[in-house]
């Protein structure tokens, strides 16, 4: 994710004036998890869609707020100082060394 935090710094140093404090980007994630659920919800849960409100194409619509959800991420990481990259590795170590045996025996599963 190293490419993907130069180039939304540099985005940010081109076309954006500065970051938005933590706090706001914090209120932005929110917001754009908010949004990506009420698509799901209404897609794959029991809730439906208003009337002329469903979206003509969904997987794009989803992925588009996935995307959303990602660069506020980035930003969040690089005004933070964060490699993603090497906590990333790390969460996928500990997720492994945690969670393979139960799941693997995890009958619901």
């Amino acid at each position: 994710m190293k490419k993907e935090q130069e180039e939304v710094d540099a985005w940010i140093k081109n076309v954006g004036k500065r970051y938005f404090n933590e706090l706001t980007n914090l209120g932005q994630l929110i917001e754009e998890v908010g949004e990506l659920s009420r698509l799901i919800i209404r897609q794959h849960g029991e809730q439906s869609w208003k009337s002329g409100e469903e979206p003509v194409n969904i997987k794009e619509q989803i992925g588009e707020e996935l995307s959303d959800i990602l660069f506020v991420t980035l930003c969040l990481a690089n005004q933070m100082h964060i490699d993603l990259d090497s906590s990333f590795e790390k969460k996928m170590a500990i997720k492994t060394n945690r969670d393979y045996q139960r799941h693997q025996n995890n009958t619901k599963l």
